[in-house]
């Protein structure tokens, strides 16, 4: 064990017992290269945030040129900071009329904390209606309204008031009612294993909520920003939220949330009461300089039709080993079954040692993720492929 290593696990704060313990070097494009040397395959983009892969060029100069201009001067909203006003302008040029206003925070909990507190305000009502299977954060509101309740059951009590529906299931969306504030669905469920939801349930949702005066909240947090084949993934559907939480891949690689709504919606957190919602470092210059940049990089040099090629690619070589039993995919978003946890672990660890990163999902044990940078080749989807098929085959009981 290194020095470095020995030092991170004593010193840091750990809630892994196993963590990877790859010693980062440094990392560029799909790449991350080890202290020794040895070069991994990223096929997690650091879990859907390096979507433009790692240290895109624009990125880095965005952060260059402003790190020479100023750093922070000033909590959020009092000043105006040129790299905010440009990150919100493009951002809401690439959204649907009504989300015409932006509040950049530090992450993505906290767009879904700040969205959670919105709702409230704006009906004045109190009722939360999420989904069993959902993820929106680590925090206490953003644990509230997630569904894993192992991860929950230590840090209770939590928010009251909060309502779990079936994913996916019409049937009980008159549960919403006009005791309901707001409504936070993952338009495709992560963690939960990669849940695409049906056309006529997103429909059914969105009528629901605007029968009964509630505010629907898509948390795109993961599959935002491309990871779906589309800049952003309700436009796989013909809705519109009323307010959208983005995060991890909107930065580029640098920490950034933002809480999207109309500017009439997000004009009432500045009275009854004042700063109705507040935070010293969310629009921070530099990330707000990165999130422009990789906004860019999305709309001019990535092709959602090669992104969709590719992952189509990936599914077909993989799920033609008798050791998956299903796959599912929205872009390059994947969850792949297998028939145990001790499966999928023997498998992630195996790809580790052949230089590939994978990973798995906290709340479906028996599957293992992708997700892969959108920049990825087809000749790069090819040799990850061949290395996570030996994997399997290599660790094998069959």
């Amino acid at each position: 064990m290194s020095i470095n290593t020995a030092n991170f696990l004593a010193i840091q704060g750990q809630t892994n017992e196993t963590p990877y313990l790859i010693e980062v070097s440094s990392a560029d494009g799909i790449y991350i290269t080890d202290t020794s040397g040895k070069r991994f395959i990223d096929m997690i983009a650091g879990v859907a945030v390096n979507n433009i892969g790692h240290r895109h060029p624009k990125v880095v100069s965005a952060i260059k040129n402003q790190i020479d201009q100023h750093l922070h001067v000033m909590v959020y909203g009092e000043f105006v900071q040129k790299s905010q006003v440009n990150f919100a302008t493009k951002l809401t040029y690439l959204l649907p009329s009504s989300l015409n206003s932006v509040y950049a925070v530090n992450s993505g909990t906290e767009a879904n904390e700040a969205a959670l507190k919105l709702v409230k305000r704006v009906t004045g009502r109190t009722e939360l209606v999420s989904f069993r299977g959902s993820y929106h954060g680590s925090t206490q509101g953003s644990m509230s309204v997630s569904g894993n309740e192992t991860k929950k059951s230590a840090f209770r009590p939590l928010l009251p008031d909060v309502r779990f529906l079936e994913f996916n299931t019409i049937d009980q969306l008159n549960q919403i009612t006009q005791r309901t504030a707001g409504v936070i669905i993952e338009t495709i469920q992560g963690d939960a294993g990669v849940r695409i939801p049906s056309n006529d349930f997103m429909e059914a949702l969105r009528n629901r909520c605007t029968e009964v005066g509630a505010l629907l909240i898509f948390d795109e947090i993961q599959c935002g920003i491309g990871r779906t084949g589309k800049l952003f993934g309700f436009e796989h559907f013909s809705i519109t939220p009323d307010i959208l939480t983005l995060g991890k891949a909107l930065g580029g690689g640098m920490p950034i949330g933002a809480l999207v709504a109309s500017q009439d919606l997000l004009s009432k957190f500045t009275h009854n009461p004042m700063l109705g919602h507040i935070t010293t470092f969310g629009g921070h210059p530099v990330n707000c300089a990165a999130a422009n940049a990789c906004l860019e990089v999305m709309t001019t040099e990535i092709d959602f039709l090669q992104v969709e090629k590719n992952g189509q690619l990936l599914e077909d070589m993989l799920s033609k080993n008798i050791e998956i039993k299903e796959v599912r995919r929205i872009g390059l978003m994947f969850a792949f079954d297998m028939e145990s946890f001790e499966r999928v672990e023997k498998v992630v660890k195996k790809c580790l040692e052949k230089g590939v990163i994978s990973f798995w999902f906290l709340s479906h044990p028996n599957s293992f993720r992708l997700s892969p940078p959108l920049t990825i080749t087809e000749g790069e989807i090819r040799v990850a492929g061949r290395l996570i098929l030996e994997a399997i085959n290599e660790t094998s009981t069959l």
